[in-house]
């Protein structure tokens, strides 16, 4: 656990919990549907922080690590993997998951690498963290749990990774729920500078790049700190309270945490250089490739990185069938502040 003292001064004064008005969002009727439910369940609907931690942890090993995972609903139902971002956990889907498994799905919630109980299984392996190298995390997990193919959910690092494998190995993905939509990078177009306001909003990402950042990062206490700043910056109208970011922020104090988070952030803007064991997958991630599996967009309005074009500046890398969603007064963390919002994403694109 944080002891007290250090979690005391990282969060400040707390905040008491609210919950965030759901945006309506259009359901299609479709016999893709769960055969036994109907979109008038009673469990469609939830308030945010309604749940607080999941009823199944597992762990199984997978490629390059022992991964830590929630699961949640029938054991041979079709499958959602849904992957947090940075500065979160698992725990972005607490309230999603078991939306989901109402519905007859199998949810699976991992730990990305660096992240709660997911362990490198080789203290000699790099703490690299590529997008293509968490993106072959996931494949691993998914060979290693005998799902031959799933619908994919996230937000931040986790839609990129999930574009990253609808991208690369489409027979993977029966559909695709992106927040922020199109986020694989090319590292390369990255070395030139942005609009002065885009790059403010990246401030954490220069600071990481500097001696001053590696320290804070390799910190526990001014870490936590950092990452709840962050939250509060990037979800402005989010009312978590102390307890909420507690629960995630156990997830910061893995032992590869600082090292998977500087090396992602440092790699992306090209200040290293990444393993060359991933070049064969980064080199074609580099051209932008188009996504051809059903896609659900989804931006969050209040979102500092939520481009203000509603969806047209990535409408053409995604190629099939296709919706786009901004949700209104909604942050960064989209699947914890609007879960019922979230799973119905799921439930449609799973539909197209």
């Amino acid at each position: 656990m944080i002891n007290r003292r250090t979690f005391s001064k990282a969060v400040g004064l707390g905040t008491g919990a609210a919950a965030v008005s759901l945006p309506g969002v259009h359901t299609q009727a479709s016999a893709a549907a769960v055969p036994h439910l109907t979109d008038s369940h009673p469990a469609q609907t939830v308030a945010p922080g309604g749940h607080t931690g999941f009823a199944r942890m597992r762990h199984v090993k997978a490629g390059l690590l022992d991964v830590s995972y929630a699961e949640a609903g029938p054991a041979h139902g079709p499958v959602v993997l849904c992957l947090h971002g940075w500065p979160y956990d698992i725990h972005s889907f607490v309230d999603v998951a078991p939306l989901l498994a109402a519905r007859g799905y199998r949810v699976i919630v991992p730990q990305l690498r660096g992240h709660g109980g997911t362990r490198f299984l080789s203290r000699r392996t790099p703490r690299t963290a590529e997008q293509s190298a968490v993106a072959l995390d996931v494949i691993a997990l998914m060979d290693a749990l005998k799902i031959e193919k799933a619908v994919l959910a996230g937000f931040d690092w986790g839609s990129r990774t999930a574009g990253i494998i609808a991208a690369l190995w489409p027979e993977r993905v029966k559909a695709l729920v992106s927040t922020g939509g199109y986020l694989i990078t090319n590292v390369k177009a990255q070395l030139e500078p942005a609009a002065a306001a885009v790059e403010h909003n990246w401030w954490y990402q220069w600071y990481f790049a500097t001696e001053r950042g590696k320290k804070a990062m390799e910190n526990e206490e001014e870490r936590i700190a950092l990452c709840r700043y962050v939250w509060t910056l990037v979800s402005p109208t989010w009312h978590f309270d102390d307890a909420t970011f507690e629960r995630t922020a156990q997830a910061f104090l893995n032992p590869d945490y600082a090292a998977v988070v500087l090396y992602n952030y440092r790699w992306r803007i090209g200040l290293i250089e990444g393993d060359p064991r991933y070049d064969r997958y980064e080199k074609p991630l580099a051209a932008r490739p188009p996504i051809h599996v059903p896609t659900v967009t989804l931006d969050a309005a209040l979102d500092p990185f939520t481009p203000g074009d509603g969806g047209a500046s990535y409408r053409d890398r995604f190629t099939g069938p296709y919706e786009h969603r901004t949700l209104t007064g909604i942050g960064h963390n989209l699947p914890q502040e609007a879960p019922t919002a979230f799973a119905r994403a799921v439930v449609d694109a799973d539909r197209l």
